[in-house]
């Protein structure tokens, strides 16, 4: 919608939104997009809609990798014309408010959605395209049920009623499990809902063990799964990945990243489908890719005294087993940051037993953080050399000069993050 085709309720809510925004970011409370989407939100709950209106709009969502792969998805739409795009990981309404509202004459909208969130979301939006990656549990200290999650995003596809293509792994029994409402001879989308599956693998399939009407365990052979009592099987895929060559319908595309490890690909994998189904090429869309090198402080190198510190973020047994494989592929200095503070579940660091870190055994690393002697004990019971320093500014300095990977979970990536952008600056 125009912005002078806004209504005055919805345009006083933007501007105390941007007022309040730029206050909190001036006194270094944050970037300002949350609390400023709240407050419009409470002048005009329908602010989302009115900023989404005349849009081509995406939705990602999943339990892990909708910020890479909605960063992706935004570098190849910009091929195409200017786009809004929620990059700072405000991922529910309030955050998508601040994106929207930041350029309001963007014909595409490339969005990520909060997974808890994405029925309102979608309601608001009315997406052209979703990709569903995958659903996973998250640790205690952020409440996620996945199944509460699968519940409601059953009832989501269930409520969508504009024509809309949903681009889905076919490996995640409980993706496909929320879609089963909106699907037809197993494979195809009942109107207006049409279905693209993608071969999008399903790493860490502790959630995804038991059909979720019959409770009873999923039989597996290979890539296929299926249900002996209920029938529900995995999708017949239209797109896959092998060896970096995205294959789909008349399409053999090669992918070159500037982001380390086989999950990034997986990224692209759903990223370049969902450029195809807004119309671009996708050789254009993968030469945008070689462009994306950090998502929101993660992948890139902040410079600290002559060390290149590269930050990993890992926040539930999924992201930990992608950390893993991409520390695996590298022989540079290795650190573990964790921090766990604040009320009684996020003070929980039983999470970092889950972690397959014994694939690192005979590794020197360094742990630090907070609860530095935590993630030093889980270390040495995995067989690693440890190190404990309990500063992490300290703990890079003691790297050689250099790069250097630290493994974070989300408390101490965010400090870190923008602990290493104040030193630069």
């Amino acid at each position: 919608m125009p912005p002078g085709d806004l209504p005055i309720r919805t345009r006083l809510g933007l501007l105390a939104s941007r007022g309040a925004g730029g206050l909190s970011a001036a006194l270094g409370r944050g970037r300002g997009s949350v609390i400023g989407g709240s407050i419009a939100n409470r002048v005009d709950p329908r602010t989302l809609e009115r900023l989404a209106a005349g849009r081509t709009t995406a939705i990602v969502s999943a339990t892990n990798g909708k910020s890479t792969t909605t960063t992706l998805l935004a570098a190849a739409m910009r091929t195409v014309g200017p786009v809004a795009h929620n990059d700072g990981g405000s991922n529910m309404a309030s955050g998508l408010i601040t994106a929207l509202d930041a350029d309001r004459r963007a014909p595409f909208a490339i969005l990520e959605a909060d997974e808890l969130y994405l029925g309102p979301i979608a309601r608001a939006t009315h997406p052209r395209v979703m990709t569903l990656m995958n659903i996973a549990r998250d640790y205690l200290e952020r409440g996620v049920r996945y199944k509460r999650l699968v519940r409601h995003w059953r009832e989501t596809f269930g409520r969508i009623d504009w024509p809309c293509t949903i681009v889905a792994n076919a490996d995640d029994p409980l993706v496909v499990w929320s879609l089963r409402p909106v699907m037809r001879d197993g494979d195809r989308g009942i109107d207006p809902i049409e279905l693209v599956w993608v071969a999008g693998g399903h790493r860490w399939a502790g959630d995804g063990l038991v059909c979720r009407d019959d409770l009873v365990a999923l039989e597996r052979v290979g890539d296929d799964w299926w249900c002996i009592v209920c029938g529900q099987r995995r999708p017949s895929p239209t797109w896959r990945l092998e060896s970096g060559v995205v294959h789909g319908p008349e399409v053999q595309q090669a992918l070159e990243l500037g982001m380390p490890g086989d999950v990034n690909e997986v990224n692209a994998l759903f990223a370049l489908v969902t450029a195809v189904q807004l119309g671009v090429d996708p050789a254009t869309a993968a030469a945008a890719f070689r462009g994306v090198v950090d998502v929101d402080g993660r992948y890139g190198r902040r410079s600290l005294d002559g060390r290149a510190v590269r930050l990993l973020l890992s926040k539930n047994p999924a992201s930990w087993q992608e950390t893993v494989a991409v520390i695996e592929a590298s022989d540079e200095p290795l650190i573990f940051d964790i921090t766990a503070r604040g009320d009684l579940n996020a003070r929980d660091t039983s999470f970092v037993w889950e972690a397959p870190l014994e694939r690192l055994a005979g590794r020197r690393v360094i742990a630090t953080g907070v609860r530095a002697h935590d993630i030093a004990l889980r270390l040495e019971v995995a067989g690693l050399d440890v190190t404990a320093i309990a500063d992490p500014y300290a703990a890079i300095r003691a790297c050689p000069p250099g790069p250097v990977t630290v493994a974070t979970n989300y408390p101490a990536f965010l400090e870190l993050r923008d602990g290493l952008a104040r030193e630069a600056s």
